[in-house]
Formats: C-alpha cells, sequence, structure tokens
C-alpha cells in the first residue's frame, strides 16, 4: 500500500510527464531507493487501474488524460453508465449503446470522457478498454438441439448477449433447462461470447429452482472451501477449562435469548435488572466468534471474503460454517458458551452512567421466541403459569425499553417501522402465502438493547482512538430534500431546512404527523429510500438515522464481518490495556479494507434477497391472474403507475390500460393526469385493480384498474 502511494504520488507532481516502465522504476528507485518491486507495483496499478499504459507504452493517471476507470452499470434498454472508482468530479458517465465496445454489465472499464457534464445533463463517454471481466459465470435458460449446442440467455438482462454453447460443452442439457455457464471466449467485435454449462440447476419453471439462480447468478458462496473445512476439523469445538481461564463467571446470571422461532444462529443474549437507586442494569452478552476464528486463518480469510451472512427465505448462506454459526458460537440455552459481555447501569433518562466490558462464559436460561414474548406481555395465562420465574424479568425488559425509546425520541432520532413480507413456502419451494409482518414489542427490545450495546461500544472506542470499523450514516443530499418536499405538499407536510445542517428531528416529525393515516407506511417507504445509505467505516461520521454520535456494529459477530473485527480489536485492547504502537499501522489497513469490501457485500446481499422476494412474489400471484385487489398507488412514471396490495406485492398499471383518456405525468405532485378528462391518479390513491399477467421469471406482474376510490 505504502509503494502504491509513492507511485501515485511521484505520478501526480506537476513535473511529471508520461514515462516508459524503464523510465518510472528507475525514477522510483532513486527518489525511494531501490529495495521495493517497483516493476510489480507499477504491473498491479496498471491491472487495477489506478494508472494507464498509452499506445506509446508510456504511464499516465487517468485524470490527467481525460479518462475515467470504473465498473460499468448497463440498463435494460441498451446504454450504461461508468461509476468511477475514486468518486471521480464529473460523476457517473453516460455511455450510448454504440460506445460500449466489447464491454458487459459489471466489468471494469476505462472510458474516454467525450463531453463534460453540464448543469442538466450528464458527462458522455466511450469505452476504450475492459480491464477485468465482471461475469464469470452466467445464469440462464438453454434453448438447444438434442443437448449437442445450444445458446443460453441470462437471467441478468442487462447482459444482453446470447452465449453460445458448442457441441461437447452442454452437460446434455435439455431445452428449458436452467444452468449455469462458464465463459471460454469473451465478445470481440463481431463475435459474441461462447461457453461451457458446469451446472445444471433443473427445469427454469420449478419452483425449487428459482433461489438457486438468483445465489449462482451473484456468485453467492457456496460450500466452504477444503481448507476452511480441514481448519475447522483440526479445532477443539468443545468448550475446556483452559478456555475459561481470566474469564468472568456468569454462569448463574439471569440471562435469556429472544429470536425468531427458526432461528439456529442465537449470538446475542440479554439480562435486566432493577437496582435499588431505580436505575437499570442492562446486560448484553455476545458470542465470542473471535476466539474460534483467529486471524489471518483460512476460516478469517472465508469469512472475510463472505462478509455477511445472507438470508433467502428458507436457506441461509452463512458467513461461518454451521459447526461454529449455529453450534459451539449459537447461545443455546442451558449449555456453556463464551462470550464478551457488557454490562450498562442505565438511569430513568436513558444515560448509560456505567459500563463495564469483559470476557465472559455463560449459560443461557431460557430460549424465547419474539411470539412468547409478545404473549407474555399481553397477559397469555399459561405462557405466565410456565414462564412464572421470568415474568418480572420480561418486565423490566418491556420497561426498559421505553426508557431507551424515550431517550432516542428526544434527540430526534427516526423510528422507521416498516412492515415486511412474510414469505410462506411449501416443501417444493413454492411460495403459498405472503403477509405482511409488523414490528412487535420484543422484536422492539431486542433492537433497543443492541442499539445501546452499539453505541456505548462505539464512544468508548472513539475516546481510546484505536483503528475501528463504525457503521455510518450521512445526511441526506439536500436535492432529496427538495424532491421529498415537492411530494409531501400534496399531503399537506414538509420536511423543515434549516439553513444549518439538516437534523433528523425534521423527519420524525414529519412520521408522527403521517401517523394513523392511509398512506402512513408508503410515505415512510419514500422516506426512507431518501435516504443515504449506511455503510461501514473507519471514519467515525455518526449514524443520521439514529441521531447518533458514536455508531458501530457489535452485536453480530456470527453474521457479519464488521462486528467480528471489532471484537478482536476490543480483546487485544482489554487483554493488553491498549494496542502497540506497531499495531496501529496494520489494524488501520485492515480495517479500511474490512470497511469498504464489508459494505459492498451487505450491499450483495441486499441485491439478492431482493431479487429472491422478487420472484416469489409473482410465483405467488401467478394463479391468481383475473382476480381483483384493492391497494395503494404506490409509484408514479411517465408509462403508469405502480399499486401495491395489503400484502406487499406490487404490480403496475401501463397507461395503455388506461382507456378513457390520455395520461401524462405529472412529477412534481406524483400524479398521472388526464389530458381531456383531468382524472388524476396520486401516490397514495386507493384503487381497486385486477391482475393481468405475471411473469415470474421477469418478477413483474400487471394490474388493469376496475375503478378508483
Amino acid at each position: 500500500m505504502q509503494d502504491q502511494e509513492k507511485i501515485l504520488g511521484f505520478m501526480k507532481q506537476r513535473i511529471y510527464k508520461p514515462m516508459t516502465e524503464g523510465e518510472l522504476v528507475a525514477a522510483l528507485a532513486e527518489e525511494h531507493g531501490g529495495d521495493a518491486p517497483w516493476k510489480e507495483v507499477v504491473a498491479h496499478l496498471e491491472q487495477e487501474g489506478f494508472i494507464i499504459k498509452t499506445r506509446y507504452n508510456r504511464y499516465g493517471l487517468p485524470e490527467q488524460m481525460n479518462l475515467v476507470v470504473g465498473q460499468l452499470a448497463m440498463q435494460k434498454q441498451g446504454y450504461g453508465f461508468v461509476i468511477p472508482q475514486n468518486g471521480g468530479k464529473e460523476g457517473d458517465v453516460y455511455i450510448p449503446s454504440h460506445a460500449l465496445g466489447d464491454a458487459l454489465h459489471n466489468d471494469r472499464v476505462v472510458a474516454r470522457l467525450l463531453q463534460k457534464p453540464t448543469a442538466d445533463r450528464r458527462a458522455e463517454g466511450e469505452i476504450i478498454r475492459v480491464l477485468s471481466r465482471g461475469n464469470d459465470h452466467i445464469v440462464g435458460n438453454f434453448s438447444g438441439f438434442n443437448g449437442e449446442m445450444g445458446f443460453v440467455k441470462p437471467d441478468e438482462k442487462r447482459l444482453q448477449v446470447d452465449i453460445l454453447i458448442p457441441k461437447g460443452k452442454t452437460m446434455q442439457a435439455q431445452d428449458g433447462d436452467k444452468v449455469v455457464v462458464r465463459i471460454m471466449r469473451w465478445p470481440v467485435r463481431r463475435h459474441g461470447p461462447e461457453g461451457e454449462v458446469i451446472e445444471i440447476l433443473g427445469v427454469a419453471t420449478a419452483p425449487s429452482v428459482a433461489i438457486s439462480a438468483v445465489a449462482r447468478q451473484l456468485n453467492l458462496p457456496r460450500e466452504f472451501p477444503g481448507e476452511v473445512v480441514a481448519e475447522l476439523h483440526g479445532r477443539n469445538l468443545e468448550i475446556c477449562e483452559q478456555d475459561i481461564v481470566g474469564r468472568r463467571d456468569l454462569r448463574g446470571n439471569n440471562i435469556v435469548t429472544i429470536d425468531g422461532a427458526d432461528a439456529k444462529d442465537l449470538d446475542d443474549a440479554v439480562e435486566v435488572e432493577l437496582l435499588e437507586n431505580g436505575n437499570y442494569r442492562l446486560g448484553v452478552h455476545i458470542a465470542d466468534v473471535a476466539h474460534y476464528v483467529p486471524e489471518n486463518t483460512a476460516l478469517d480469510r472465508e469469512a472475510f471474503w463472505r462478509g455477511t451472512s445472507i438470508y433467502l427465505l428458507n436457506q441461509v448462506i452463512p458467513m461461518l460454517p454451521p459447526e461454529l454459526s449455529n453450534g459451539i458460537c449459537s447461545l443455546h440455552p442451558r449449555v456453556d458458551r463464551l462470550a464478551l459481555s457488557l454490562e450498562m447501569e442505565i438511569d430513568p433518562s436513558g444515560q448509560v452512567v456505567r459500563q463495564d466490558l469483559f470476557e465472559s462464559v455463560i449459560r443461557t436460561c431460557e430460549r424465547f421466541t419474539y411470539t412468547e414474548v409478545n404473549s407474555l406481555l399481553e397477559g397469555d395465562p399459561e405462557l405466565r403459569t410456565r414462564y412464572a420465574a421470568q415474568l418480572t424479568h420480561v418486565e423490566h425488559m418491556a420497561a426498559l425499553r421505553q426508557v431507551l425509546l424515550a431517550k432516542r425520541a428526544r434527540r430526534g432520532a427516526i423510528n422507521f417501522e416498516l412492515s415486511e413480507a412474510k414469505i410462506t413456502l411449501d416443501s417444493q419451494g413454492k411460495a403459498i402465502d405472503i403477509a405482511q409482518r409488523n414490528p412487535t414489542v420484543a422484536d422492539s427490545i431486542i433492537e433497543e438493547f443492541m442499539l445501546a450495546a452499539n453505541e456505548t461500544i462505539a464512544e468508548r472506542f472513539f475516546a481510546m482512538e484505536v483503528p475501528f470499523v463504525y457503521r455510518v450514516h450521512e445526511e441526506p443530499l439536500s436535492e432529496k430534500i427538495e424532491d421529498l418536499n415537492l411530494l409531501l405538499n400534496n399531503f399537506g407536510l414538509r420536511i423543515k431546512t434549516p439553513r444549518g445542517p439538516i437534523h433528523p428531528q425534521s423527519f420524525r416529525q414529519v412520521m408522527q404527523d403521517l401517523v394513523g393515516r392511509p398512506e402512513e407506511k408508503l410515505i415512510n417507504r419514500v422516506l426512507l429510500r431518501a435516504m443515504m445509505r449506511a455503510r461501514y467505516s473507519p471514519q467515525c461520521s455518526g449514524h443520521f438515522g439514529l441521531a447518533a454520535k458514536y455508531y458501530c456494529h457489535f452485536t453480530s459477530p456470527i453474521r457479519r464481518y464488521p462486528d467480528l473485527l471489532i471484537h478482536r480489536i476490543i480483546k487485544e485492547v482489554l487483554r493488553v490495556g491498549q494496542l502497540a504502537k506497531q499495531r496501529h499501522p496494520v489494524l488501520t489497513e485492515v480495517v479500511d479494507r474490512a470497511a469498504r469490501h464489508s459494505s459492498a457485500r451487505e450491499n450483495l446481499a441486499t441485491e439478492a434477497e431482493r431479487a429472491v422476494d422478487g420472484l416469489k412474489k409473482a410465483e405467488f400471484m401467478a394463479d391468481k391472474v383475473g382476480e381483483t385487489f384493492q391497494g395503494m398507488i404506490s409509484g408514479t412514471v411517465s408509462f403508469g403507475f405502480f399499486v401495491e396490495l395489503p400484502n406487499t406485492v406490487e404490480g403496475l398499471v401501463h397507461v395503455s390500460a388506461l382507456h378513457d383518456d390520455y395520461y401524462l405525468l405529472d412529477a412534481e405532485n406524483y400524479a398521472l393526469i388526464g389530458r381531456r378528462t383531468k382524472k388524476r391518479y396520486r401516490l397514495g390513491d386507493m384503487v381497486l385493480v385486477k391482475v393481468e399477467k405475471v411473469n415470474v421469471e421477469e418478477s413483474t406482474i400487471d394490474f388493469s384498474l376496475v375503478e378508483a376510490e
């Protein structure tokens, strides 16, 4: 890293002019010494696109050569955008279809700028080089002849090329099979790509194939590599006396877990006690995964690459092998487990007045489900008898939840209580039911306790000035606020915009004004979409949505790599008192790399989960063509409006299905208005629709309008 920075710094000097490889290596050796492998570092920088070799074999910086390096994001319409790898002052660069060359969606490319950005249009360019391909494996539908040869049409609609499968490379795939293809030859000039079938997932229309297809298409992890399995089998996955030495023994404490009924990776446990002084003692005990996943091991490298566990309805792609995630690291009831424990004393205003962080050994007393805790609090007589010894404990939890909620409300934290879709599958993987799952008190108890722990840890280690991974969330862009206010004006609402930085309280006030209104959940979702995306960062720049100055992810090391990494840092600090000076630069680099990679993996997981949900929602509606449903207009576009049903399924009413007039988009008012009749279909309106067409492969649902209310 330091050698790379030296090269880039040298080339950024005003006196630098493009040099050959030999000239550049000689100049660097003279300025910085000849010990570094300058030739190899130059080659790496060229491969990554940080420096560019010209046709005259001289090296320069892209930004000084009217070039942009980044990832190509194609659109279904045939054009694309290059997203600069360094942010770039030009922003995303528009690439028209005729200027794509041989590049495909997700490739890392070099683009030449043809037009600079203006106030009303993006920069425009053409792709001149493909640095690396983004799609070694492609999933799609095979169409062929007796399994001898054929073509594969990619599921990813932004890959607008069919892949030729030559004779002998089909694995005997049959017409209509869903297959995985390895690219053998990339497109060159007028020759399309060629590939070989490496896996047959099954008949494309089979419900059980859909989730596997999404996982393969996004290149999600599969089985753990052999070196990980071998390393795991060489470890002792039983707790012995040596493991407990130096840990605080909490096996006599009243510690419980609260999770979903089908959860298997239980990484957090809690206990609450009402103290004599009126304060609460909250214990948050997190599985000590770092004890079993040491730094720089095969297990650690695989966990880093995976970044996060991915939950695809009835399937889980875990970050850690099940022997750890569902076994020795999972806080199962009435067995000994190693933990990292944070005890907080919290006063009636919600302030943490004392804290204690330490390694521990625990033994949870109960494994509650969210449903059981809710029923207990609602007075279920059978459960109150069964859990009589825990009843006061659960009531203290609910009371502390209220204290913490009130504290966050006072500082203006935004509380997005959005409904989630609960999709039920049958034994064949077919969607048989979809319903809203609304957040409950039990969900909120755990959420508030984890938020308190995450904030406390982040503030503590920020003060210690050690390298750390923070969870940050910047304030929304001013343009987004302006667009939101155009929408909110239709509902008599407005986000107040002071001259200085906007405060989350402005969002919270709008949400409070929406409570009880039909469009409440819809507008809340629009507000959420206007937010910046939360991400991981080595800088502690605060969390806008939580109105928190300090925030990190500490509570889920089984399923999130940043949590695992900061557990390592915490344990190192706890054991030695402070980090050695030589550890700071090492950890700084590790933290920076982990923050960037984990953010990217989190985005990939979100994309996968949304893709599976979309497929299964379309599958659920496939046999409901001709049926009518009431829904709410959830989005307006020039070609129609989207309608969301109470079960969260969304479909499109195309303008061609509105037969009584020509309808035009009124973007400022989020409405379609009839040119002659002036009839208006506005965001938030309730309408009655009929299911006209469902395309499961495309995850699209078409509605027609029956009548409007």
